[in-house]
This record gives C-alpha cells, structure tokens and sequence, in this order.
C-alpha cells in the first residue's frame, strides 16, 4: 500500500516542532506499525534526511515504550493493543496518516516522538514498595490469598507504564496508572503496611508531577492496551479519602 505519513519532528523540548509529509510506497500490510516506521527511515536516510526518532523496546506489546498518538488514538485504532502490535492492515491504500508524540504537560517532548515520561517512575519511587521481610522465597502456600483478591491484583499488575491513559484524557490526568500501581501492592497481605501512607503519597507525586485531573469518562480505560479498569480508580479514591481521615483524626 501507499501512504501519506504527516510525521511531528522536534529537535528538542525547546523547539517549537512541526508536521513533515512523507510519502511512502509499498507497505506491507503484515507489517507492524513500527516496522513501516523503520521503512520511513530507511527512505529517509537513502535521500539525506534525519530520521524520525521514536521509542521502541521489546516490539512484543510488554514495555509499552512505544507510544504513539495515530490519527488522534493513543496507540492507534484498534483497542486493547500497542503501537508496535498494530499491523498496517488496519489501514487503507492511499490514506493519509498523523503521527504524533503524547501530548501531556508532564510528558514533556524529547525529540520527535519520543517524550519523557519519567514523572510515571516518581509516581512508582512514592508509594512502590513494601517494608515487609520477605527473606527468600516462601512456599506458595505458605500465605494463603484469596483468589478474587490475587487475580484482582494481577489485573492492576497487567499495567505496562505506557501512558496511553494520560495521552487519552483530556486533562492528561494519570489516575488510572497512579490507581493500578498502588492497587496492585494494597490488595496484597504484603502491602498492607504502608497502605495508607502509600495512597497518599503516591498521589501527591502525581499532583506535583503536572498531571490534571481525574474527569471520570473513561478515556483512559478504553485507549489503555491491557483493559486497565476503571474500578482501581474508584478503589484508589476509597483508599485515599480514608488516609486522609485516619491522618487527621490520629
């Protein structure tokens, strides 16, 4: 197939950045989004142009380093799915496809399409641990966890850190990642210590970082790529406002 790419080139967080059209021919639609990246700079390089500098790590839909906003979706149109999972069969000979950056103020831009999204790891460093002596591995059994609590928690776990659901929110608001990491620590007997100190914390880093805030309508939820839900929003809430009561009535 044969597409017209409007790709966003920036130099730097300081430059005011730009959209370039490219054309491309002979696109493979089994390839994946990332890999037609790779053939953007291919032919770019061959006629004496910088390519396109964008984030990719593991190309199997787990890091989540490559987040792309295409044609205004967080990872593209096809839900439940990263940018380098998208395969160019999604799209139409001849269309004319955006490509852009994540557009947070927390997220700042690097070069291009890459953005820095280091605020996510201030959010983790605030409340992403536990004190609890775990010495070497227990037996399996030797902490018995209700089911629907551990697999409550390996949902909240899924969360890959790729920030689709502050791409996708209007207000960049980052509660459901904020949400899914403390969730998936508070759920379990391991973190129940510093559940409330957690909450708390945590969510300060991510009000200090820039985000915006929550507006409850669930943009996030449906770009984010491994079905985050929004319960552990709603948990998340439950958890902080009895923090901050316990606190001061302590």
């Amino acid at each position: 197939m044969n597409l017209t790419l409007k790709v966003w080139r920036q130099s730097g967080p300081e430059d005011k950045g730009r959209f370039e059209s490219h054309e491309i021919e002979d696109v493979s639609e089994d390839s994946s989004f990332l890999e037609m990246m790779d053939q953007l700079n291919e032919l770019l390089l061959s006629k004496g142009i910088e390519p396109v500098s964008f984030d990719h790590d593991c190309r199997e839909g787990i890091c989540g380093m490559c987040s792309l906003n295409i044609n205004g979706f967080a990872h593209g149109p096809e839900d439940s799915t990263t940018t380098c999972q998208l395969h160019m069969r999604k799209f139409e000979d001849g269309d004319v496809i955006t490509i852009e950056p994540f557009r947070a103020r927390a997220f700042p831009v690097v070069r291009d399409l890459i953005v820095d999204r280091s605020s996510f790891d201030k959010i983790i460093q605030a409340g992403g641990y536990i004190s609890a002596r775990t010495g070497s591995a227990p037996d399996g059994n030797a902490l018995p966890i209700p089911k629907a609590d551990s697999d409550k928690a390996m949902d909240a776990a899924a969360c890959i850190g790729c920030g689709a659901c502050v791409a996708s929110c209007k207000n960049a608001s980052a509660m459901l990642f904020t949400s899914a990491k403390a969730g998936h620590l508070n759920l379990l007997p391991q973190g129940k210590a510093e559940k409330d100190k957690r909450v708390v914390d945590m969510v300060s880093a991510m009000d200090n970082a820039g985000f915006g805030n929550c507006r409850n309508y669930g943009e996030c939820s449906a770009a984010c790529p491994k079905d985050i839900s929004l319960d552990f929003i709603a948990k998340l809430n439950r958890d902080h406002a009895k923090a901050k009561l316990k606190k001061l009535f302590s």
